[in-house]
């Protein structure tokens, strides 16, 4: 079938046909469309308007050698990828991680999540696969990067589905994400490097402006380059970097709630009577808006028939988050609905006053309900009145929520912007500000709230040889990006101390 429409759109005859794009036309309701971009193969060339000539991308894989073996700090998207590439360069990286293998790591969560102890270094936030190991596994992003295919064809070669390479909005789901992560571990061993997990880095020593030394838990190690891509929610490594001279500046970032609907609402308001279909799926939604007050409102990380996740990383402060399955066939849809905070919002000018916020509206949550989070009806929000039970909408959230006010949680100007963003993507998609609808707070860790600066080639300034990236370090938003990052900064690294063999 799509060779056949291929010829029709070439006027040529077409041998075979490649999918390169999927995406979905639901603008109108009554005439869904599937959207195909293909590469076509052809014994002459197309004139017609709308086809180009497709080349395929080059790519190759070079060899260096480097005085000493590079360490990856972090086991995130962005430092499994930067430890993959180094590995596949031939040298030998030390990829250290203060969470536990993800095998380890998905008991550890699963346990949190039944009521169980948080472990403060193993949680949604920390271990092997980093953040996004426990989300939707979505690797949408707006970034153009020819790297971006790379990334995309490693997943697969270790287990992701085919689509991903082809999908307008691609996702791995986060049953599926694991293992995928678990097979990209064991080949960067299986290349000669190392996978240290349980391993904190706690200290850096730099003399003359160079990296001499990392502190790995309470050992000592002499090192000269590192990646470092330390997650969004590794404060302590923000607190002992600025302690070392590190440049670290504040950058904006957003709060706000994760909002829960029927995932019958949405399918409806976004595919009309084709709702249901196995062919679509579950839908999804991205919404964006501006308050009086001209503070951005927006929705983050949809999860199409998903749950939402107690995901704190230290004690006594509460975090939510939402994550999918591959099959995304929950009764709830979730998304965050954040509202930008910007530097001025900020208590204070310290490089980590992002941090500051973030951490006391997480504790003012942890005093309403535990790690059980603070939960209000959109119509009790839209209101002002506290919510003491829930309609229609049953909250997902894991372990539990608490019926609560989120103004005892979020700033006020976040509660009036958001208020306003409801009220006006439900004129978007009819049912957005559903009374029963249910918001769960608070979600803070959708970026990081500092950045790490660096140069041009990826390097910390004033300290050769620690190349900082990813999320954490405020150059990603998101796996593909964060990946992105990280093979970029390994290539540098390599690029300016290593030696092509």
């Amino acid at each position: 079938m799509l060779r056949d429409a291929a010829e029709r759109k070439c006027g040529v005859p077409v041998l075979s046909v490649r999918i390169l794009r999927r995406a979905i036309d639901a603008r109108h309701k009554r005439d869904i469309r599937f959207v195909f971009t293909v590469a076509a193969e052809s014994k002459r060339p197309s004139k017609r308007p709308g086809v180009s000539v497709f080349t395929e991308p080059v790519r190759g894989q070079r060899t260096y050698t480097l005085p000493t073996r590079p360490f990856v700090i972090g086991a995130g998207p962005a430092g499994l990828f930067a430890a993959l590439t180094l590995a596949r360069a031939g040298v030998c990286p030390i990829l250290c991680e203060r969470g536990r293998p993800v095998e380890k790591r998905r008991e550890d969560v699963a346990r949190f999540f039944r009521g169980g102890p948080l472990d403060p270094n193993s949680n949604v936030q920390f271990g092997e696969g980093g953040a996004g190991a426990f989300s939707d596994g979505k690797l949408s992003s707006g970034i153009s990067n020819p790297r971006a295919s790379d990334v995309l064809e490693t997943f697969v070669r270790f287990g992701a589905p085919s689509e991903i390479l082809w999908d307008y909005k691609p996702h791995i789901g986060t049953d599926r994400l694991p293992d995928v992560v678990a097979g990209i571990r064991r080949e960067i061993i299986r290349l000669g490097g190392e996978f240290r997990p349980e391993t904190t880095l706690t200290d850096i020593r730099v003399h003359d402006g160079a990296l001499t030394r990392l502190s790995l838990g309470e050992e000592p190690t002499d090192a000269r380059y590192a990646v470092l891509a330390p997650g969004h929610s590794a404060r302590d490594t923000f607190e002992m970097l600025l302690s070392r001279g590190v440049t670290i500046t504040q950058k904006p970032f957003s709060v706000g709630a994760r909002i829960e609907h029927p995932q019958s609402l949405i399918d409806r308001a976004q595919y009309g009577t084709f709702a249901g279909h196995p062919r679509l799926g579950a839908a999804d939604y991205k919404l964006s808006t501006r308050s009086s007050d001209g503070r951005g409102v927006y929705t983050f990380c949809m999860c199409p028939g998903g749950t939402v996740v107690a995901a704190a990383s230290e004690p006594r402060r509460t975090v939510t988050n939402g994550m999918s399955t591959y099959a995304r066939d929950g009764v709830n849809a979730n998304a965050a609905v954040l509202a930008g905070v910007g530097v001025e919002d900020f208590p204070s000018d310290h490089p980590l006053a992002g941090v500051a916020l973030q951490r006391s509206i997480e504790a003012a949550a942890y005093q309403v309900g535990g790690y059980c989070a603070p939960a209000q009806t959109v119509g009790d929000f839209i209101a002002g009145r506290p919510s003491v039970s829930f309609g229609s909408v049953i909250p997902s959230c894991l372990p539990g929520v608490t019926p609560a006010d989120l103004t005892c949680v979020l700033p006020g100007f976040v509660i009036s912007a958001m208020k306003q963003g409801i009220l006006d993507f439900d004129r978007r998609i009819r049912g957005f500000a559903m009374p029963d609808a249910v918001l769960t707070a608070p979600e803070t860790r959708s970026s990081s709230p500092v950045r790490i600066l660096r140069g041009e080639r990826c390097e910390c300034i004033g300290v050769r040889g620690l190349f900082p990236c990813g999320e954490g370090a405020g150059y990603a938003g998101g796996i593909l990006s964060a990946a992105v990052d990280g093979i970029r900064c390994a290539e540098n690294l390599l690029d300016l101390y290593g030696t092509q063999v």
